[in-house]
């Protein structure tokens, strides 16, 4: 099958698994708080961690190397998810993904100061299209800024310091262990922030095939996005992964009464416009 194909179906299966965590974690937050979604979605992340590794022998890849680094790590990732949890109760789905597509612009203008990477003509020019686009998304002025569209654009700050600390563990550690440390961490931390007032929420029974699907989706869309990249270069996977918007626009449409702001779809446009231009720049073969 031809390689555009092959990862064309991986990416289907990354954007419904996206689509999937977006409406079970706003179907949940009617009775559970960001804190134990977390928890809860850690849990079930643990436990298929755990036993893949176990039934593939990789289990014996976890270390406890650098801990410190996955600690870093994990806390930028609890951060940030919380934040998106947050935001998809608050504002339309396709204004938290609009915004949190900018996760590839951070990363420009964050790796210069975490891994002092050289920041390019190109990135810069990259960075400031994404910024327009941000501006195009959430409007901001005293009418429709809103603590939903803050939360939104700094899920994709705390997503970006996430991808830069993970390209540091990526140089000596394996997937397994990377995940295996982001489940448990990230259960401990869901523990202490949930329970910090000594009252953490159980789900239903209603609640809680919901709260099982937000744990294998994350897991699966990281890993179907991941086989993707893997099969096709960026260039190709990146606007199929941005089919996710209208997707997840027309989902919010037909479940939630959510109106199909055209302005959303204006700046997302700019937004794929900066990243699209950042990916086939680094994609180009270095002159010699």
């Amino acid at each position: 099958m031809n390689t555009v194909v092959t990862a064309a179906f991986w990416m289907i299966g990354a954007i419904s698994s996206f689509t999937l965590m977006a409406v079970a974690g706003r179907t949940v937050s009617t009775e559970l708080d960001t804190f134990e979604i977390m928890l809860f979605r850690s849990l079930t992340g643990i436990f298929i961690v755990v036993s893949v590794a176990i039934a593939t022998g990789a289990i014996r890849q976890i270390g406890r190397n650098r801990l410190g680094l996955h600690a870093t790590r994990n806390l930028f990732h609890f951060a940030g998810q919380n934040l998106w949890f947050y935001a998809i109760t608050m504002i339309p789905l396709a204004q938290v993904f609009a915004l949190e597509f900018t996760t590839p612009i951070w990363v420009i203008l964050l790796s210069p100061l975490i891994l002092r990477e050289r920041i390019t003509a190109i990135g810069l020019l990259s960075a400031l299209i994404g910024f327009i686009g941000i501006l195009i998304v959430a409007r901001p002025d005293p009418q429709n800024l809103s603590w939903g569209l803050i939360a939104a654009a700094s899920c994709a700050v705390f997503f970006a310091l996430t991808a830069i600390v993970t390209r540091k563990l990526t140089q000596t550690e394996t997937i397994t262990t990377i995940l295996f440390y982001l489940t448990t961490m990230q259960a401990v931390f869901g523990l202490i922030c949930a329970g910090y007032d000594g009252d953490i929420a159980l789900p239903s029974l209603a609640a809680l095939p919901w709260v099982v699907l937000i744990g294998c989706a994350g897991l699966l869309a990281h890993f179907c996005l991941t086989k993707a990249l893997s099969i096709a270069p960026a260039s190709i996977v990146m606007p199929i992964d941005f089919v996710r918007l209208p997707t997840i626009a027309v989902v919010g449409m037909l479940l939630y009464g959510e109106p199909l702001e055209v302005w959303v779809f204006v700046g997302a446009a700019f937004i794929f416009a900066a990243n699209y231009l950042n990916i086939t720049r680094a994609m180009r073969p270095a002159k010699i």
